[in-house]
């Protein structure tokens, strides 16, 4: 991948100002797992929303291509920057943030209230008709409820925020896929996210790409994940061991509380 500006490109507005992508040329991404990793701000969710508009991936939001998701106004003008080259292009795979599930699973429940609101109403206003009658105004409604509830269970609120998660992505896998993934750890607990590393190593043995920008270090732990850190001006390839997240998370644990200390002052 290479990053082209365009001489229109304004360097002190966002996001050609992030010192990562300012500074940004060509970046190899040909691994079967790449992470992005830095603190928030330091470019890495925004450009994997740029690549996921230049390679025109189905959105996980609901809003179609990321190209059309209309909070992604200046992600466009660096994906209009980027060329990207192939060994092999897929048409499948799709570009999924932790907002956009937390969103579809707000959509799911409001779907489903508005079906039996609309079937309690009918209820009513049927009471007194013949059975008949009632079956045919509330059918459409209960097999649009049923339809629901078949996919999603009978209560989507029931289940765990990550087995509700896990169940979503794995639903839209398919071999082969290019996978864009933006912080997923933020709906998924330790256990969880290693329940996600065992379905990426299975995709990766048929032949899936996945990108993530995470912060998580049982994620970036994958086997041969390809790591770049944002954290400098420039992006540099670095080892699981030298990420800040890891070197904090390790130190933190071995010595809570002399973190502790620290943060009392």
């Amino acid at each position: 991948m290479r990053n082209k500006r365009p001489s229109w490109a304004d360097v002190t507005r966002f996001p050609f100002c992030v010192p990562a992508i300012a500074s940004l040329d060509t970046l190899d991404l040909d691994a079967p797992v790449v992470c992005f990793v830095g603190e928030n701000g330091s470019g890495k969710s925004t450009l994997l929303e740029a690549i996921a508009i230049a390679a025109s991936l189905p959105s996980a939001g609901g809003v179609g291509r990321a190209l059309d998701d209309p909070t992604l106004a200046d992600q466009r003008s660096l994906a209009s920057a980027l060329r990207l080259s192939w060994r092999t292009r897929s048409t499948r795979g799709l570009f999924l943030r932790a907002e956009d599930f937390f969103n579809f699973q707000l959509r799911v429940a409001q779907e489903r209230a508005e079906f039996l609101a609309n079937l309690a109403r009918l209820q009513v206003e049927y009471a007194d008709r013949s059975l008949q009658a009632k079956a045919l105004a509330m059918g459409p409604a209960q097999a649009s409820l049923s339809a629901l509830e078949r996919r999603y269970g009978a209560d989507p609120d029931a289940r765990s925020h990550g087995e509700a998660f896990l169940n979503f992505f794995q639903e839209r896998l398919v071999p082969g896929g290019l996978y864009l993934l933006d912080e997923p750890e933020a709906a998924l607990s330790p256990q969880r996210q290693l329940t996600l590393l065992a379905m990426m190593l299975d995709l990766v043995r048929e032949g899936a790409q996945f990108i993530l920008a995470t912060h998580s270090p049982l994620l970036l732990a994958y086997p041969e994940a390809r790591l770049y850190s944002f954290d400098e001006a420039t992006i540099e390839r670095v080892a699981w061991d030298d990420t800040e997240h890891v070197r904090i998370t390790r130190d933190f644990l071995a010595d809570p509380e002399r973190y502790l200390r620290q943060l009392r002052g």
